[in-house]
């Protein structure tokens, strides 16, 4: 029997096994309240697509940052990545099984 220690993220039940990768979720789902606050109380929006606009700028905040600093052609590559599974998660259904 082996034992694996997990970090667990409180916002949203991700679990990690590597704490650094934990924390860099967790400060990107903070970035992405952030911005869902900022849109809601800013514009007269749908939560649910807030929420979604948030997660995407928070997920990609290096090209936005980019793209602010005078290269905005770097946001065409937002989607067209392929879809890449995140590091190291799991559901908590899966660690418990």
């Amino acid at each position: 029997m082996s034992i694996t220690p997990m970090w667990r993220v409180d916002r949203d039940g991700s679990m990690f096994t590597d704490k650094k990768t934990a924390e860099e979720h967790d400060r990107m789902l903070e970035l992405a309240d952030g911005i869902t606050g900022l849109l809601e109380n800013n514009f007269d929006i749908d939560e649910k697509l807030a929420e979604d606009i948030g997660l995407l700028m928070s997920r990609h905040k290096d090209i936005f940052s980019k793209a602010f600093k005078g290269k905005p052609d770097l946001l065409q590559e937002i989607g067209k990545e392929e879809p890449t599974p995140e590091k190291e998660t799991s559901s908590l259904k899966e660690v418990a099984a």
